[in-house]
């Protein structure tokens, strides 16, 4: 799969950090988005069946993507757009990155974006590191996204921590970098990094705070996986994002919208940890066409009391409708309900709101349970092809909470740390369906 061959050596160049000024926080929210709730009763109607569990896949039989790499999260390159850009007939995807010598518990505390070019989407060459060593902000890049626009690329990412902190901490803001994009008959090479951005942060108001999370104990903390949308209808230009609804745990109170028809909690009472969950789905305006100019708007979608995590969320259009898709783990449920780790929609008529689920529970594409960790961070591209990353396989009845447990050689030879098979879904207004499979990493056109 990987071309080795052709690989370039990264780019390292030194570079001076400059963190700039950013004008989401202190805009006014634009009340004309209408936050929808993915509801207890809904998210209680979710199970596996034919049309939404993935095939088998043997982990162990995997081609690694970039040998002597770990990677997983991954998106490829669009236009302003939207569309998979090409380049002089190039394709770029862009994926996480640590080590393969690396335990995989531990991959996300050093994480690096490194990136590949194509010819035909499908047999890739690894170009390097995204960024020169020491320029981005934090102290690891987690996912992003990456628009291209009149020879530049502007790359949005997930600053973690903080440059050169001990130990590591969980601070995550939303960053930005441009550059120029070189290709010739060779491949694909990024230079001339303009300084990064620091484009977001939570505003405590309708996204919790990393401080606000710290108080009281269960439930997590996200601000990160910025995406580019672009609304053909409108033509108004968005980063999405993952977040959680803002307040601590101690401020929350329950409220009916959140679990659906009162008949539904007469008969399944809440229980009181549910409070702890309360992932959201943001979105920003771009302002004045500055990618690095956003105003805050409240979240597209809430799952609070029912999920904590709703990662790497994303728009699609089709059919004049617009479909938001999202990742959860198992373990990310509330208290009283379950689901699988899988990709979940939502569709609505316009893009701020009134957001029903896909197939009336919101799953879309599930791992069997027989592998039920086999695949992960699953990102919907325009023609409805699937990427996503070989997690883990073969555990039996072991959870993946339990893997950290077991000794670095069980580890690594379950862990794929690779590219997934791509998957086709359809869409028929709001039901869809997995019609087929790819080979891994295959960015089809």
């Amino acid at each position: 799969m990987l071309n080795n061959k052709k690989a370039l050596s990264a780019v390292v160049l030194a570079a001076s950090v400059v963190i700039s000024g950013f004008n989401g926080l202190s805009a006014k929210a634009d009340e004309t988005v209408t936050t929808t709730n993915w509801t207890r009763e809904q998210a209680s109607k979710i199970e596996l069946n034919q049309d939404n569990t993935l095939p088998y896949t043997d982990i162990s039989e995997l081609e690694k993507f970039a040998p002597g790499y770990h990677v997983w999260d991954s998106w490829p390159l669009t236009d302003r757009d939207g569309n998979i850009a090409s380049i002089k007939g190039w394709k770029v995807l862009f994926a996480l990155s640590a080590p393969d010598d690396v335990l995989p518990g531990k991959v996300h505390d050093i994480a690096t974006i490194r990136y590949f070019y194509s010819k035909n989407g499908k047999d890739w060459t690894l170009g390097g590191t995204l960024f020169p060593e020491g320029a981005s902000l934090g102290s690891r890049e987690w996912a992003g996204s990456a628009m291209m626009d009149d020879g530049k690329i502007h790359a949005f990412y997930t600053a973690t921590g903080q440059r050169g902190e001990a130990p590591l901490t969980f601070e995550q803001r939303l960053a930005m970098a441009t550059g120029d994009i070189v290709a010739d008959s060779e491949g694909v090479r990024f230079e001339n990094w303009g300084d990064h951005k620091i484009i977001l942060e939570p505003d405590g108001e309708h996204y919790q705070t990393k401080e606000q999370a710290q108080q009281g104990e269960g439930g997590g903390y996200a601000f990160r996986d910025p995406m580019w949308f672009k609304d053909p209808k409108t033509e108004k230009e968005y980063i999405l994002f993952e977040g959680n609804s803002g307040g601590a745990v101690g401020e929350r109170t329950f409220k009916q919208e959140y679990a659906g028809r009162t008949n539904y909690t007469d008969e399944n009472p809440v229980p009181a940890g549910a409070v702890h969950a309360n992932a959201n789905i943001g979105i920003a305006e771009v302002v004045d066409g500055n990618p690095s100019n956003l105003k805050m708007l409240p979240p597209l979608l809430e799952a609070n009391y029912v999920n904590e995590e709703l990662e790497r969320p994303h728009v699609i259009v089709k059919d004049k409708k617009y479909y938001l898709f999202t990742d959860s783990h198992i373990n990310k449920y509330a208290e009283g309900l379950q689901g699988p780790e899988g990709l979940y929609g939502f569709v609505s008529d316009t893009l701020t709101g009134g957001y029903e689920p896909l197939n009336g529970s919101g799953l879309v594409m599930a791992n069997p349970p027989e592998n039920p960790y086999q695949a992960y961070s699953w990102l919907v591209l325009p023609n409805l092809n699937v990427v996503g990353f070989a997690h883990f396989g073969d555990l039996g009845n072991m959870s993946i909470g339990d893997v950290g447990n077991q000794d670095p050689e069980f580890q690594f030879s379950h862990f794929g740390g690779t590219l997934a098979p791509t998957v086709k879904i359809s869409i028929n207004g709001s039901t869809t369906k997995i019609e087929k499979e790819f080979s891994q990493g295959w960015i089809k056109q």
